[in-house]
């Protein structure tokens, strides 16, 4: 199934490997966070694949509040999809699923890791930075609905990230946001 973690976003919220139970949530919260939504057929036809680590972070109360996609190939990663259900934004949801493909890519010995993010999404291109991610590269009108370019990003293994804030570490969801 995969290790189980605790995150750092909370108590309370765990990280461990997608399971088949957890599609229908997963796709809820992709379809809620991106106007051109994978499909859950691309979850579910990832989840066998060796390269791919699929990780969700759940509550203490069983909900699937976030996800992430890691691909590994060729001595790289990349995050090719990672998301939080709108109720859980802010509380280091998104934060602790992306150390957890950071570590995941550091054990498979992953020279560097990369990502594409929409220029407009502030909020995800402050996450990357916090965490060692550097613009490379951009790709001209490569998202749809509405069109914008995406920025590359990468970081190398074993690049240093700022220290978060500890608000993001000790984040608890409020009871109204389950």
């Amino acid at each position: 199934m995969g290790t189980v973690r605790a995150a750092a976003s909370g108590p309370g919220i765990t990280i461990r490997a997608m399971q088949v139970g957890d599609l229908s949530a997963v796709a809820a919260i992709e379809a809620a966070s991106f106007s051109d939504a994978w499909p859950r057929s691309a979850f579910a036809e990832l989840m066998p694949r060796g390269y791919a680590r699929l990780r969700v972070a759940v509550a203490a109360n069983g909900e699937v509040c976030g996800y992430c996609v890691l691909l590994l190939a060729g001595g790289e990663g990349e995050i090719a999809n990672i998301a939080t259900h709108p109720a859980w934004r802010g509380l280091g949801v998104g934060r602790a699923l992306l150390r957890e493909a950071l570590a995941a890519a550091d054990e498979a010995l992953a020279e560097a890791i990369f990502l594409e993010v929409r220029e407009s999404n502030a909020a995800a291109r402050a996450l990357y930075a916090a965490q060692g991610f550097v613009q490379v590269g951009r790709r001209k009108q490569y998202y749809q609905q509405p069109a914008e370019d995406a920025l590359v990003m990468r970081r190398a293994r074993g690049a240093s990230a700022p220290s978060s804030r500890a608000a993001d570490d000790h984040a608890t969801p409020s009871p109204s946001s389950s």
